[in-house]
């Protein structure tokens, strides 16, 4: 795999010993933390090697960029992060891939649940055979069972985070398939965005059974508290 860099070279003046030290210390800028760990990741096409050997650390939340000409490997390596790589007679790897510690090249590993958390938007984009909304509402719906206001609101916020909701919100309920290109390729976007809203609030709707029995524990506690406090005052008073 390749990455081009294009060397740029700026002039400015000296900063002023006032501007110097008004901006204090130089400090080290804190260090990122990895989402992806690569180490001697190889790669091949039954005995093409299509990667060989790379080693990289791929920071958490920040933009990465993988450059280079056509036939590099850049494609290849993205799709081993959500192993779409399986579903190619021959391919294999070999190495350590890893997502926030989890090893993305066990047998053992659910690949679907990968794929719902590792989304992927491609060059030419796939929108589903679906009208606008029901793209976007299709990944939340295997999820769990929303309200028509909960899947309405989901829809919205994900078309709006893919920058598209201005300009389809009037036709929610046409196909998909005829957007322009540049617009089906915001539509998957929004859809991979509304696939890990759901998977948060699945989360976050697994956790709450187990908020409301703290709670009515707690509530039970604050009454047995309450009926010994009055027992004192019937004691006392007596």
């Amino acid at each position: 795999m390749h990455a081009d860099a294009m060397p740029t070279s700026s002039a400015s003046k000296p900063a002023s010993p006032v501007a110097a030290a008004a901006s204090g210390p130089a400090t080290a800028p804190k260090e990122a933390e990895t989402a992806i760990r690569v180490r001697g990741f190889s790669s091949w096409y039954g005995s093409f090697q299509a990667l060989k050997s790379l080693e990289l650390d791929i920071p958490y939340q920040q933009v990465t960029a993988f450059i280079g000409p056509s036939g590099c490997g850049k494609s290849t390596f993205l799709r081993w992060i959500n192993r779409m790589n399986d579903t190619i007679a021959g391919a294999r790897a070999e190495g350590t891939l890893d997502l926030h510690g989890e090893n993305l090249l066990a047998r053992d590993l659910d690949v679907v649940d990968l794929r719902r958390r590792v989304g992927m938007v491609f060059q030419k984009p796939n929108p589903f055979p679906k009208s606008i909304y029901d793209n976007v509402a299709f990944g939340p719906r295997l999820h769990r069972q929303f309200t028509r206001a909960e899947l309405d609101e989901l829809v919205e916020q994900s078309l709006r985070q893919a920058s598209i909701w201005e300009e389809v919100k009037d036709r929610l309920h046409a196909s998909a398939l005829g957007l322009s290109g540049g617009q089906q390729q915001r539509l998957c976007i929004a859809r991979a965005i509304a696939e890990r809203r759901a998977e948060k609030a699945e989360a976050a709707a697994r956790a709450l059974p187990e908020t409301k029995r703290e709670l009515a524990q707690a509530q039970g506690e604050l009454r047995g508290v309450h009926a010994l406090r009055k027992r004192l005052e019937l004691v006392e008073a007596g």
